[in-house]
């Protein structure tokens, strides 16, 4: 219904639109009932990060949850990210492939620069310019040895995105930044959509204790309409752009609730009450400030 499940990266490799969110989820049993459920509903991308210290569970999970559910390495996506304390030539380099041991895993299908500053550094300190730069450079070398299927950055904003422009190799084949319609990023969207890297949205349900997205009145009687939940509709105007998403939760309910957004479509005035919502508002780390 207007929204393809699997989108083609600028590498030529082909990503699931919606993906697992791991951030938080944490435990051997946990992330292996997560995954369990992620896997049934139909999940077949799962996102990771070395500070999410999760890394090590999901390898030994999905050793075991692969051949459960009849499936192989090459059938499900998975993407990780550096840490900001692992920025600069070879510590780049070294913190990926301690990601794919931890993992158990000879490649990852994306992996991120997760953040443009570096850990310890005033974010106006000029020196992370090249550190991130050298940082994408080993990843670039990563990439040309196959370890790498596509690399990308997430938390980039405007010019963060046009530096790396100057002096990529290999262009950015995804950015993952906070939206939703509290924060639409939409100059951010069109600019990615102009050199061809993909969108990935996060925080698509706001978040934290101070979460009034998921709660506006607006959002909860667009649902009704639908017979959606506000977190359907939240994921599926994210898709529904193009945008790919990650939710996450440890309640099989809403792991499998949150995959189902193809059998219905926002009307166009729906979403641009959706889109009328923007005021700048985040609800995770604002990057706008490194330098």
């Amino acid at each position: 219904m207007g929204c393809e499940r699997l989108l083609r990266l600028n590498t030529g490799k082909l990503m699931p639109i919606i993906g697992l969110g791991t951030y938080k989820i944490q435990g051997a049993n946990t992330v292996q009932e997560c995954l369990d459920t992620a896997l049934s509903a139909g999940y077949r991308s799962i996102d990771t990060a070395s500070v999410y210290k999760n890394e090590e569970d999901i390898g030994a999970s999905l050793k075991h949850l692969l051949p459960k559910h009849g499936l192989k390495r090459e059938d499900i996506f998975v993407t990780s990210k550096l840490s900001p304390r692992h920025h600069g030539t070879g510590t780049c380099y070294e913190a990926c492939l301690d990601s794919l041991r931890r993992l158990q895993m000879d490649y990852l299908d994306l992996y991120l620069i997760h953040w443009p500053g570096v850990q310890s550094m005033k974010p106006d300190d000029v020196r992370q310019r090249d550190l991130r730069k050298q940082s994408w450079h080993d990843m670039e070398k990563l990439y040309n040895e196959g370890k790498l299927h596509s690399i990308g950055i997430s938390n980039y904003v405007e010019h963060h995105i046009r530096e790396l422009l100057g002096y990529a190799a290999v262009k950015p084949a995804a950015l993952q930044i906070e939206c939703h319609p509290h924060t639409n990023q939409a100059q951010l969207a069109a600019l990615c959509k102009s050199h061809g890297i993909h969108f990935q949205a996060y925080s698509s349900l706001g978040g934290g204790l101070d979460n009034m997205l998921i709660d506006l009145p607006v959002i909860q009687s667009i649902a009704e309409s639908y017979k959606k939940s506000t977190a359907q509709v939240l994921l599926r105007w994210a898709i529904q752009q193009g945008y790919g998403v990650l939710p996450k939760s440890i309640h099989p309910a809403r792991i499998k609730e949150n995959i189902d957004i193809f059998d219905f479509e926002l009307s166009e005035k729906d979403m641009d009450t959706l889109n009328k919502l923007n005021s700048e508002h985040h609800y995770a780390w604002n990057p706008v400030n490194i330098v």
